[in-house]
């Protein structure tokens, strides 16, 4: 199913008898809309690199944590360290419901200006720190917001390239972000050891700043800046009840979804026995597989739609999470990892391209892309310290930890099949006016 077909059917299925012109009105008239050339291409790989560098420091963390709880901020709880990356990833999210706006009236270029100056600056601050508020500033808040303000256009701009080929080219662009989560903590597990953990975070730093720059110089947008302002809020989103069902789910879903990414180290080193070498990869096998997930579910969702096949994904990731718990062995936890990373990596990349096609109008996806992940870094931000005051990994229990994680996807697989529900008219609702 063509992307575009899932705009006209989304919007229709909230309308009980006849709707103002202002919801009926579909994205773009496809012939507008470039659908591939050199241009647009490139898009996508300038988006790539944002995300490297956004997703893929966040979620570099799990190497982060696995050196604090050890060394640097060793006197601190495990719950406490998680505080830092799971405030990176709220701001990365919740943040976009300001620069939703900002990038609508077209000001993605100092917004691209100022994520890069924050994103290097909080990492060579970092290097330096020695503190835990120290740490929390530099790679908590600085990074974080930095991050933020490369997020939002690395979606919003490939969203007005594509509409047949949306969720493809969202999907690669999301698996920058897996490319990122794997090379970044190789990086800085190999350099640590050499040339400590100061240099090692600067070089991150330097790697961040050329990629950055490259997206800078290639990046553009297609459409023009929107005439009138928008609010932060789009109030008239409210209305829709397929945004705000989708949205919910988000934000169960970000809850529960990164929390075998930033304790499957410890899990594996811990709970199973694993080497401390050998159980750092595990990160970076649950990241790769990710990168493949953000790709090939792109390919299906063209043809099948993007709220089908995230709703199918997630449904998988929720089996897969509660299956984490009966995992004792070394090769069930690589065949978690790579399953997990697989399906979670879907799940993380269609909300996007589904946002995209409940706008009534391109103009306003920033805005309605910032405020669906807005709910995102809300869920983002609790999730992790939540599961981290459940794990005792001196007692190597996992258990609890495991099932809040799971029963957190679950209950956003119940939203997204709420929406899918609705949209086939199984359930009918009538739009608030």
């Amino acid at each position: 199913m063509a992307a575009e077909s899932n705009s006209d059917e989304l919007i229709s299925s909230t309308k009980p008898d006849a709707a103002p012109e202002s919801e009926t009105k579909v994205l773009s008239e496809p012939s507008a809309i470039p659908n591939g050339g050199v241009t647009a291409w490139l898009q996508v790989l300038g988006a790539h690199l944002l995300f490297f560098n956004s997703w893929g420091i966040i979620n570099t963390f799990g190497a982060y944590q696995t050196y604090y709880e050890s060394e640097l901020l060793r006197h601190n709880s495990s719950s406490e360290i998680s505080w830092i990356g799971t405030f990176q990833g709220f701001l990365l999210t919740v943040f976009c419901i300001a620069t939703g706006p900002i990038f609508d009236r077209g000001y993605y270029q100092p917004m691209l200006a100022v994520g890069t100056f924050l994103v290097v600056f909080g990492l060579m601050m970092t290097s330096i720190a020695t503190e835990y508020w120290q740490v929390f500033l530099a790679q908590g808040l600085c990074t974080g917001l930095g991050t933020s303000c490369l997020f939002l256009p690395s979606v919003a701009i490939v969203a007005t390239y594509f509409s047949t080929k949306r969720a493809l080219a969202t999907g690669i662009v999301a698996a920058g972000g897996s490319i990122g989560s794997v090379v970044y903590p190789i990086v800085f597990h190999r350099l640590q050891p050499q040339i400590g953990f100061g240099w090692a975070t600067r070089v991150i730093g330097f790697l961040a700043l050329f990629g950055i720059a490259i997206s800078t110089v290639i990046m553009k947008t297609r459409l023009p800046p929107v005439k009138k302002s928008h609010s932060l809020i789009d109030t008239a989103a409210f209305r829709s009840p397929l945004f705000v069902l989708f949205s919910f789910g988000v934000f169960f879903v970000f809850v529960g979804l990164y929390i075998p990414f930033f304790y499957i180290i410890d899990f594996a080193q811990h709970k199973l026995g694993v080497t401390e070498d050998l159980s750092f990869y595990l990160l970076c096998v649950i990241n790769a597989s990710s990168a493949f997930g953000r790709i090939i579910p792109g390919l299906l969702a063209d043809r099948l739609g993007s709220l089908e096949v995230i709703t199918i994904c997630t449904l998988a990731t929720t089996v897969l999470a509660y299956a984490w718990i009966a995992i004792n062995n070394l090769g069930g936890i690589i065949v978690f990892c790579i399953l997990y990373g697989f399906f979670s990596g879907a799940v993380v990349s269609l909300p996007p391209t589904v946002v995209a096609s409940l706008a009534p109008e391109l103009e306003l996806v920033g805005t309605w892309v910032g405020m669906c992940f807005g709910f995102a870094g809300l869920g983002f931000l609790i999730g992790n310290p939540i599961a981290g005051t459940l794990i005792s990994i001196e007692d190597r229990q996992f258990t609890h930890g495991i099932i809040f994680a799971a029963s957190m996807v679950a209950a956003a697989a119940v939203f997204f099949v709420s929406v899918e529900l609705i949209r086939l008219g199984f359930i009918r609702v009538r739009s608030s006016k």
